[in-house]
């Protein structure tokens, strides 16, 4: 534990003494870095995010927007982050520093008024500033591109403002915070973090250390982790922690034995094979969208809707499966696509149908000691493809209900349906009444009538605070109607 510590802003800062459910927020306040805040302590604000050097698709390395709230500070052993006080160049015998190319354009165009969101909004801006493959498109200048394209979600300079997904700002306004984002250029040659990007990220270093009666641990291997959760029945494995850290957070949890398992080699490989495509486990779903590039379209069509780019710089499928939660955002979209999964622990492993995989609420068939390695995508996929997640807000929010649908139409018929639901049960399921109503028959209205009624009795919808039974069941016929009004251009054509 002595040697633990974490790079901040270039400079290294000893860990120890921090509790291991300390997170990097508070471990950074209490060494007087106060620009990153706590606004919601789950990871929807963006008041507290940070820089990480991750590795890179383009480049070596890429610099990666997180929650600050969510992550433990002894996830960060040996890494390196950058917050926003780290970004302005500090200036020579007691002159002003020079401020970033971000917070520049943030203060000229007045996208800060109380300055509380501020810092998250200028770390999440940079992360997107630094994104490699952001290049400016043809056209007249950023600035007044930007004007003439009031609503746009792109700006001519590349910058996506989904990257801001995750940022709230409760009193400026984000007209001139998006202003600011689509007048940014391109980092200047001598930018120290742009040419960090092109080193490698530090390696993940092997970590282990207990106070107060709380212990975590990184192992080095699969096999070193699948020996310790055989040996220590009670631990938890932790990967992204957006969910972990907000049960930390919100609802005190002091887990005795932490397992991170986010950076093992044999849990973060994508590979795509003649047959199927393999996930792994632990690769972040933002490292997911921008491997496959639209490889698989249902996935790229969910990724957007998946939480905020916040999130998905940390969440990973194998997170997002292992707490079985019912309203889960991928498992509509994997049981569509007739996932399984590669389960191991330290005897072997054995691959699962996702389909035989939840067993009830918050539970599955994963046995005690055994981790999710991998998700098997089977090839080839279905070409007609819709992720439909019926929420109250666009973006960044739980689902009502989520439907995902795979099909194969051919001559006008449906030779072959896979539908996955969310919300309408008390795990996700396939709708295995709605496919049979569906395959063999022709893709015309009166089948999409008799199938939408069949959809809308899947599942044992309830009532709470995000939707009626009664709208759930409404939903998923709606859903199905809607499909075939966007598909039936297409196949006819």
């Amino acid at each position: 534990m002595s040697r633990a510590h974490v790079t901040v802003n270039g400079k290294p800062l000893p860990i120890a003494p921090a509790a291991p459910h300390l997170t990097v927020l508070d471990f950074l306040r209490e060494r007087g870095l106060t620009g990153a805040k706590e606004g919601c302590a789950e990871g929807e604000c963006g008041a507290c995010s940070v820089l990480v050097a991750r590795p890179g698709l383009r480049k070596p390395t890429d610099w990666v927007a997180v929650n600050a709230c969510l992550l433990p500070v002894a996830a960060l052993d040996g890494q390196e982050i950058v917050t926003a006080e780290g970004l302005a160049t500090p200036g020579a015998d007691g002159t002003p520093p020079t401020l970033h190319p971000v917070q520049e354009e943030m203060a000229v165009r007045g996208g800060s008024q109380c300055g509380y969101c501020t810092p998250g909004f200028i770390c999440s801006m940079a992360s997107e500033y630094y994104r490699p493959d952001r290049c400016a498109h043809e056209g007249p200048d950023a600035e007044a591109d930007a004007a003439d394209r009031a609503g746009t979600e792109h700006g001519s300079n590349g910058f996506d403002l989904h990257s801001l997904s995750g940022n709230l700002c409760r009193c400026t306004g984000y007209r001139p915070i998006r202003d600011a984002a689509f007048a940014l250029g391109e980092p200047a040659e001598a930018d120290p973090l742009a040419l960090r990007r092109d080193q490698d990220p530090p390696a993940p270093v092997a970590t282990e250390y207990t106070r107060d009666g709380s212990t975590y641990r990184r192992p080095s291997t699969l096999a070193d982790a699948l020996r310790v959760l055989r040996e220590e029945p009670d631990a938890v494995p932790v990967a992204g922690s957006t969910d972990f850290g907000v049960e930390v957070n919100l609802r005190s949890r002091r887990a005795r034995h932490v397992v991170a398992i986010d950076r093992l080699p044999e849990l973060r490989e994508l590979r795509v094979a003649s047959d199927h495509v393999e996930i792994g486990a632990a690769v972040t779903l933002t490292e997911i969208e921008r491997r496959l590039d639209g490889d698989v379209p249902l996935l790229a069509e969910l990724f957007p809707q998946f939480a905020s780019r916040l999130i998905r710089n940390s969440a990973t499928l194998g997170g997002n499966l292992g707490t079985g939660s019912p309203i889960g955002d991928s498992p509509p979209a994997l049981l569509a696509l007739d996932a399984s999964l590669v389960l191991a622990d330290a005897d072997g492993e054995r691959e699962v149908p996702l389909a035989a995989y939840f067993t009830g609420y918050r539970r599955s068939v994963r046995r005690p000691g055994e981790l999710i390695r991998a998700v098997r995508i089977p090839l080839p996929l279905s070409p007609v493809t819709a992720f439909h997640k019926i929420a109250k807000r666009r973006f960044d929010d739980i689902s009502s209900v989520a439907v995902a649908f795979a099909l194969d139409i051919e001559d006008g018929t449906v030779r072959r349906a896979r539908i996955g639901l969310g919300g309408v049960a008390a795990t996700p399921i396939r709708a295995h009444a709605t496919e049979a109503a569906l395959e063999g028959r022709p893709w015309t209205e009166q089948t999409i009538e008799a199938a939408a009624r069949e959809l809308r009795s899947e599942g044992t919808p309830m009532d709470d605070h995000r939707a009626s039974a009664l709208y759930r069941a409404a939903m998923l016929g709606q859903s199905l109607k809607k499909l075939y009004a966007q598909t039936t251009e297409a196949v006819s054509s």
